[in-house]
């Protein structure tokens, strides 16, 4: 995605001389995220959980750590971005760093391994990760949108071909291999807006996996939204 998105810079068409001007002298991408629940899902985790919060981190990190590493190599190859000298990347200050925060233990080597490099020949790009909402092509691709948490597990789209009907299919299996699925717990689920939370015939575990966005706790998604925070750059 970084070799991609950084050819884009280079191919692109510029309505303006100004906006040209400024993408090739800063070189930025934005590589973006979608279904970050459906991760959750089919790794059987709530999204409230411990394991879905170290989970969430070590993804960005690996995604950040993984644009950096290639913007570097291609550094290495044609030449840093106009603007990298004097950038706090060239004095081995990276955003975790920025944000007076360390990476994990397991990654550590990795990271001071990649900012000797990247002091030395430079990056491409001055920023590299920025997720987006991602709303129409999540739906494309039949995943959630972006790290957002499930608004329900049934709902209904419009678009301009019209209406239908979005379904969480990883209830329904869930719900299937537990030997409830039925019309009337369909009906049951359609009658509580798409939540399972008070529906006596689901078990917990299953309540507990498919929370929506308004039974999880704010400060959860915030703890979440700070812990990928140090990897975005954007």
């Amino acid at each position: 995605l970084t070799q991609n998105l950084n050819n884009i810079i280079d191919y692109n068409y510029y309505p303006i001389e100004s906006t040209r001007k400024s993408n090739f002298r800063h070189r930025p991408i934005g590589i973006g995220v979608q279904g970050l629940p459906n991760v959750f899902y089919e790794m059987g985790v709530s999204f409230d959980s411990q394991e879905a919060k170290e989970l969430n981190e070590k993804i960005f990190e690996h995604i950040y750590y993984g644009s950096m590493k290639r913007s570097m190599e291609i550094s290495k190859e044609v030449g840093p971005y106009e603007t990298f000298e004097g950038s706090p990347a060239s004095q081995g200050l990276l955003q975790f760093d920025l944000w007076e925060s360390k990476p994990s233990d397991e990654m550590l080597d990795k990271w001071n391994n990649l900012k000797q490099d990247i002091m030395k020949h430079g990056l491409r790009n001055s920023l590299c990760l920025a997720p987006m909402p991602t709303a129409s092509t999540s739906q494309i691709l039949g995943n959630y949108e972006c790290f957002e948490p499930v608004m329900s597990n049934i709902y209904t789209r419009r678009v301009l071909a019209g209406e239908y009907v979005v379904i969480n299919n990883y209830l329904i299996h869930d719900l299937i291999n537990y030997g409830i699925w039925d019309e009337e717990l369909k009906n049951k689920i359609i009658a509580s807006d798409g939540s399972v939370k008070n529906i006596p015939d689901i078990p917990q575990f299953i309540k507990d996996r498919y929370k929506t966005a308004w039974e999880l706790k704010q400060k959860n998604i915030i703890d979440m939204s700070v812990d990928r925070g140090k990897y975005i750059c954007q």
